[in-house]
């Protein structure tokens, strides 16, 4: 009995030095590129089998209060809104009420070469469509409050840089465009399906349509970096990033999300599966991405991507689906790109992790 009590105070100890060891390693790569204690900073998540093993803030998420970032705090995700946009239409498909390889004229009938043009081209940035962030006039409507119609037609006159599936080329018009399709299947707003089927389904409680007016609770203030400091974030309205960046949550609730995608809560595994396929282009040429997430790989072990950028925030994760390691990055300075770290979390992740 002794010798059993042992060889278990052994265990106990052997796991909580090395869980202190890969967290010191985590905390030294972070802190290469987190450096500013008195400046805005980043929260950070490692998990697996969906329970966390690392989550550890850095830096202020208020500088004028002086208030320091936590775990809880709730960022603005920027683009990795894109993957509640595919996942939704993938419910709506699952539904019976649309299919990926319907054209956006049925939804849009006045919509420019829109006979061409398919749902699939928009979830994979293959569409050809001109991406609104590139278009001059952006400036003048960045801080109105446009319906998902005004910003399609912002954009949906410009010339197209290349027909429908020749080539990838990151765009944000096309999910602006999903997200009007969403709202005109759903006949509900964009923001309320996000809210009713995703946040409330799966317990996304930290989780919202993006607002400046609204108080939320625990939210982490934006900041850009100017020459002679940090200043507050530009305003914009959100509803001009939409449906392809305008969703606010936190590290918590993002797992909750990674879970509930592992788990099929919100999808069949039919409609999931094509989230996560490489599909081909014209030519047959392979893209590295799905709906809503780049697919790449770390030392050749496949892992699902995405980052996000809007005015004063960064996020970046990365998910290794054979580890079911999910490693998380928020950043309320868009001076401090997560994107990097997180990799660099992911690869030493996969080669401490059992």
């Amino acid at each position: 009995m002794k010798n059993i009590f042992l060889a278990f105070s052994f265990f106990c100890a052997s796991n909580f030095l090395f869980s202190q060891h890969f967290s010191e390693k985590v905390d030294s790569l972070i802190q290469t590129k987190f450096t500013e204690d008195q400046g805005p900073g980043g929260v950070f998540l490692i998990s697996q089998k969906g329970k966390p093993v690392y989550e550890k803030a850095f830096g202020l998420a208020n500088l004028e209060l002086n208030v320091p970032l936590n775990p809880d705090n709730v960022f603005e995700i920027g683009s990795m809104t894109k993957q509640f946009t595919s996942v939704s239409i993938l419910m709506l498909e699952q539904q019976g009420k649309l299919k990926v390889t319907d054209f956006i004229s049925n939804y849009i009938p006045d919509y420019p070469n829109g006979s061409n043009i398919t749902i699939h081209h928009l979830l994979t940035h293959t569409s050809g469509i001109k991406d609104f962030t590139k278009i001059k006039g952006l400036s003048e409507i960045s801080q109105k409050e446009m319906t998902p119609q005004m910003m399609v037609d912002f954009f949906k006159n410009e010339p197209v840089d290349f027909k429908p599936g020749e080539k990838f080329e990151y765009n944000n018009s096309g999910y602006i465009v999903l997200g009007y399709i969403i709202e005109k299947v759903s006949r509900e707003t964009y923001e309320d399906f996000i809210r009713k089927n995703i946040f409330e389904k799966i317990g996304m409680i930290h989780s919202y349509y993006a607002t400046d007016r609204k108080v939320i609770k625990d939210r982490a203030y934006g900041y850009h970096k100017k020459s002679d400091g940090f200043v507050n974030k530009s305003v914009i309205s959100f509803s001009v990033p939409y449906a392809s960046g305008s969703l606010m949550s936190n590290l918590d609730d993002m797992l909750k999300w990674q879970i509930a995608l592992n788990q099929n809560l919100l999808l069949n595994q039919k409609e999931s599966t094509k989230a996560f396929t490489k599909y081909k282009l014209n030519n047959g040429e392979e893209i590295e991405y799905g709906y809503g997430w780049h697919l790449k790989n770390i030392n050749g072990i496949p892992t699902r991507e995405h980052g996000g950028s809007i005015f004063g925030f960064k996020s970046m994760g990365v998910y290794i689906p054979s580890k079911d390691i999910y490693v998380l990055g928020f950043s309320n300075c868009d001076c401090n790109s997560p994107t990097q770290v997180v990799k660099d979390i992911a690869e030493l992740s996969l080669k401490n992790l059992q």
